[in-house]
């Protein structure tokens, strides 16, 4: 569908431009608030005699838009969303919600104003396109967090999803430490049976030992009784 813009539209054209555009763009965006017309030589006709208008109205509205930036620009918003430990949201923050979030704030915006590729779906700052005029175009921050607390720690630069990584490390300390312990048990154990075969071994010589002294005496005492009983034989 061709339509004339009625003011500038991003990468479409300039106020006056006869563009080409899809005809779901056109009927539920363009023409129905009122950014173009159908490029009809009627339309044309009229836009022509309210062109001078036109201008001055697009200029009064471009510098409205311009007051509202001085105030709104770099400005950080908070939303509060339930969130995993990994930070990831049980649900998203869409165009919609930050329309709604600026408007509570003070500033009133539409919904196609905060523009967003996709949906935030993690917690942490998120830089926003907010346009108030298609020639005036602002930055926001939304802090997406679990609570107002958590906002704070956020806009001071903390990670607030890093608790997860501190209680791998500290697992894997306690990990360590178990394996250090149980190798250390190992280590102990293996020189405790070590120590008691050194001492069996001992105790095995000393019983040989004894054994064979017991036995040398048994036959020196035999040899003494034989000795006495050949004296009494003679």
């Amino acid at each position: 569908m061709q339509v004339i813009l009625l003011q500038r539209i991003g990468r479409l054209g300039q106020m006056g431009d006869t563009v080409t555009v899809k005809n779901g763009y056109a009927r539920n965006f363009l023409l129905p608030q009122g950014k173009a017309l159908r490029a009809t030589e009627t339309n044309r006709k009229r836009f022509e005699k309210d062109r001078v208008q036109l201008e001055a109205q697009n200029l009064e509205h471009k510098k409205e838009a311009a007051g509202v930036a001085a105030k709104l620009n770099e400005q950080i918003f908070v939303a509060i969303r339930q969130a995993s430990d990994s930070g990831h949201l049980y649900g998203s923050v869409s165009s919609r919600d930050i329309a709604d979030i600026v408007t509570q704030a003070g500033t009133s915006i539409a919904r196609h104003q905060a523009q967003l590729d996709r949906a935030i779906k993690t917690l942490g700052l998120h830089p926003v396109r907010i346009m108030l005029h298609p020639e005036v175009i602002v930055s926001v921050s939304i802090n997406v967090a679990r609570s107002e607390e958590e906002a704070k720690r956020q806009a001071r630069g903390e990670d607030v999803t890093g608790q997860d990584d501190d209680m791998e490390g500290e697992d894997s300390m306690a990990a360590g430490e178990v394996f250090e312990e149980k190798e250390q048990a190992q280590q102990a154990e293996g020189e405790l049976e070590a120590e008691t075969e050194d001492e069996t071994q001992e105790a095995s010589a000393q019983d040989s030992q004894e054994d064979k002294s017991d036995a040398a005496e048994d036959t020196s005492a035999k040899d003494g009784a034989d000795e006495e009983l050949a004296g009494k034989g003679d």
